[in-house]
């Protein structure tokens, strides 16, 4: 198949290269060539100003947004007619098959940059004429950036762009999506003067508080369960949550209790703002609550997070978050809760946060949302938290195969997993991380509809925020285990943000 990528020539961009490439690279595309004539709406000075402004606000060079010679699209030309145009501004005319990028209706980087100037969670649609092909809402790790979530966009759009074409050259029918309303070149509200002196505003606010403020950002919260839990409730429970406590010179997150030995241990990540890298840690509880201070029990020289912990073949065993290090791995205790030796590598070269393991009908899958870029790679070259991937094996210690149709979802509201899978009344109820406004701003439990080697599908049932029963700003884990159920999220310092005029 020969591909042709209509793009603004008057506006080359870095990202246009690595979609290029990316292309380039798929079984049964035998050529990439590129229409570059200047696009219709003409790029706005502003947002380049804006862009600039923001790399310096936030010490971030532009990657995927950064302007690109002219010349560094030469190798990319074919004179022979195309089979099917990949149109990034909405203009094009062709003979062949013709498929539109849509961000929230509005035709390409205009439209995107429409949709994030209005403070949405850009939904991005790729069109081949009334029918959806593929369909997904964008996240970003940086939400307080228009250009950090642009290029996180521009990466997204290129993991979406290549799935369709993979699918449609392997001969699967695209998914039934329901059609957006009509498409038509968007317009950005013009970028006002104040807005780069808000973000820089806020970024100061931002810098000084985590200078005079060395109180932990996040918390964890548990409560003994006797009672239903928070899957059965909906909502928060009437008695509310007690804090594991913390020495004010780190913080605990990601809590996982598990019932072994003839003892219950909460596992969290534990992270010393003196090192600013994340250790796992472990602490005993007892009839009445934690049994003295998390004590550390696994250590990388990377950063460790979400310590999803297991008991099986009569061991106890751990996956920890590693993304840092670009791997998913497997732990055994050898002296529970401690002695850690790595056993296997389950996937590697892939940025793949809080992975969570299922058996379900004889086989292990594995959920984790996926950053489509290297390990190590700078900011703004993808979100980690709106891509869910799947894979899955006969053993829990692999090997893992990835699902066909990954990434299976991509919506920034459901995708990352929030702690351990449960069945319940028959059916599975995964939760799940609200990062669309920020990352892990609320809880949402949802059932899985479907999973199989050829789909799958969830519904969400509801969502529980922060509130009276759990004060601050964010909610991010939920697990249950040995009679004890954790949440975590953060708090707020509103005096102090007070006082800074945030």
């Amino acid at each position: 198949m020969h591909v042709r990528v209509r793009l603004d020539g008057a506006n080359p961009r870095r990202w246009h290269v690595a979609l290029l490439t990316r292309l380039s690279g798929l079984p049964g595309i035998e050529a990439v060539s590129v229409e570059a004539a200047p696009g219709p709406d003409g790029w706005p000075v502003q947002a380049d100003l804006l862009f600039r402004l923001e790399s310096l606000i936030f010490r971030v060079a532009p990657n995927g947004s950064a302007p690109v010679p002219p010349a560094d699209l030469a190798a990319w030309t074919d004179p022979a007619a195309p089979d099917l145009l990949l149109d990034l501004c909405g203009d094009a005319v062709a003979r062949c098959p013709v498929w539109r990028v849509a961000y929230d209706g509005g035709f390409g980087e205009i439209g995107l940059l429409g949709s994030l100037l209005a403070a949405r969670v850009p939904r991005l649609d790729l069109l081949e004429g009334d029918t959806v092909l593929v369909s997904g809402r964008l996240g970003s790790d940086y939400r307080g950036s228009i250009a950090l979530s642009f290029e996180d966009a521009l990466v997204r759009t290129t993991t979406l762009v290549a799935a369709a074409l993979r699918d449609r050259l392997a001969g699967r029918a695209a998914a039934e999506i329901p059609a957006p309303a009509a498409a038509g070149p968007a317009r950005p509200a013009r970028i006002r003067a104040s807005r780069p002196a808000r973000l820089l505003a806020r970024s100061l606010v931002g810098r000084l508080y985590r200078l005079c403020y060395h109180a932990p950002h996040w918390r964890t919260g548990w409560r003994v369960l006797r009672g239903p839990d928070l899957i059965d409730l909906g909502r928060h429970p009437e008695g509310g949550w007690q804090i594991l406590p913390d020495d004010g010179r780190r913080f605990y997150a990601d809590p996982f209790p598990l019932a072994a030995d003839g003892t219950t241990h909460v596992f969290v990540e534990e992270f010393p703002h003196a090192t600013g890298k994340a250790i796992i840690s472990a602490v005993r509880f007892g009839p009445d609550g934690p049994v003295g201070a998390p004590i550390p029990v696994l250590e990388e020289p990377y950063h460790l997070s979400y310590p999803f912990v297991f008991a099986r073949a009569g061991a106890v065993w751990m996956v920890p978050e590693s993304s840092a290090a670009g791997t998913v791995d497997l732990y055994r205790a050898t002296r529970y809760p401690g002695g850690w030796v790595k056993e296997a590598t389950l996937l590697s070269g892939v940025v793949a946060s809080d992975a969570t393991l299922l058996e379900q009908d004889g086989r292990w899958w594995l959920f984790a949302t996926v950053r489509d870029a290297p390990p190590g790679a700078p900011a703004g070259s993808g979100c980690h938290h709106d891509a869910l991937y799947l894979w899955s094996a006969p053993d829990f210690r692999g090997p893992y195969v990835p699902h066909p149709a990954n990434p299976v979802l991509v919506d920034p509201s459901f995708a990352r997993p929030a702690g351990r899978i449960v069945a319940r009344g028959g059916r599975l109820i995964r939760p799940v991380q609200d990062c669309a406004h920020g990352y892990g701003r609320a809880l949402s439990l949802a059932r899985i509809d479907r999973l199989d080697q050829d789909g799958f599908a969830q519904t969400v049932l509801g969502r529980i925020e922060p509130g009276p029963a759990w004060p601050g700003s964010c909610l991010h884990t939920l697990n249950a285990g040995g009679g004890i159920e954790c949440i975590d999220g953060s708090g707020r310092a509103s005096r102090l943000r007070a006082r800074l005029g945030a």
